[in-house]
């Protein structure tokens, strides 16, 4: 690498005081090793995707996202496609890409084992839904895209308490849906192995995309990886709280993930999702990606092959 471009959220992490001290830390890592480096801390989710777009095509080797999952989100929409490559310093709520590469906690470890970090080539996943004014729209994500129960929960999750109160928020709004929320089937329809299309009724579907979380939740699909050329979907066929709530205690603390009553995982390179006909005009079914909320079904999820250059650390 000869010139990185550092794109920070001042919202993501800590305070701010403390970010503008981690992002100088990272930069005088990269300085030390004599790499030209601009820092700039972004306005919006646009104006990164904007920034990342033009630091791309400006000739940049690397942009580094300095934030959580929803800065990495951001900077992904303007690089993919690009030679540019994405290099990770966790400073977010969430860090689950970061854990599944395993990029060191500490922005300045993180910053250290990017320096000799291979670029490698990956797959996308891509979503595209109907956005909030009713026009369609995509993008792209890299953890996981979900349709149904866990973006209602991004819905109901503003943007000011994730800020202020970081993963318990999460904890805690996923508790109050869990006993509270109405689950609505929707249609979840993708080709089965002999190429015919398969429907499922489910309340929710995750499209996954890593192997370990981090945090609390460590496994989400059994078999996911970045490598893997496909989704890894993991279907709720079931409005059971119990069996929805056994499925994700396993991934917390289970060492393996094992079958439960109405969850299913496949693999599939594309999955369509729509309401259910007697459902027409009923409560909105929600998309989100990457922890984003984007919008509403119909949806359709699919993956884009080597797309994208990440910085990966070398064992």
């Amino acid at each position: 690498m000869r010139r990185v471009v550092l794109l920070y959220n001042p919202l993501s992490g800590g305070s701010r005081q403390l970010r503008q001290k981690v992002v100088q830390a990272v930069r005088g890592v990269l300085e030390a090793a004599q790499i030209e480096v601009s820092a700039t801390a972004t306005t919006s989710a646009q104006d990164t995707r904007e920034r990342s777009q033009r630091a791309a095509e400006g000739g940049a080797d690397a942009i580094f996202a300095c934030g959580g999952d929803g800065t990495i989100h951001d900077v992904l929409q303007g690089v993919v496609g690009t030679d540019a490559a994405i290099g990770i310093i966790p400073m977010g709520t969430a860090n689950a890409l970061a854990h599944d590469l395993g990029i060191p906690r500490s922005p300045a470890a993180a910053a250290r084992a990017l320096l000799s970090a291979e670029p490698r080539r990956f797959a996308v996943g891509r979503v595209s839904y109907q956005d909030f004014s009713g026009q369609p729209a995509s993008r792209y994500f890299t953890v996981t895209a979900g349709v149904g129960l866990d973006a209602h929960l991004f819905h109901e999750l503003s943007r000011m308490t994730k800020q202020h109160w970081g993963m318990l928020a999460y904890y805690a709004k996923a508790t109050q849906i869990w006993l509270t929320h109405e689950m609505q089937f929707f249609e979840a329809e993708f080709p089965a192995p002999g190429g015919e299309r398969r429907p499922e009724k489910v309340t929710q579907l995750l499209a996954v995309r890593i192997a370990q979380f981090g945090g609390l939740l460590r496994e989400l699909a059994p078999g996911a990886g970045l490598s893997r050329p496909d989704l890894r979907l993991v279907l709720f066929k079931t409005d059971s709280r119990l069996r929805i709530l056994r499925y994700v205690l396993q991934g917390t603390f289970a060492s393996k993930l094992r079958n439960v009553a109405g969850i299913e995982a496949v693999s599939a390179e594309r999955v369509w999702c729509r309401a259910l006909a007697r459902r027409s005009g009923g409560p909105p079914i929600y998309v989100e990606a990457d922890g984003e909320l984007l919008g509403t079904v119909p949806a359709e999820i699919s993956i884009v092959p080597q797309v994208l250059t990440l910085l990966v650390p070398r064992k």
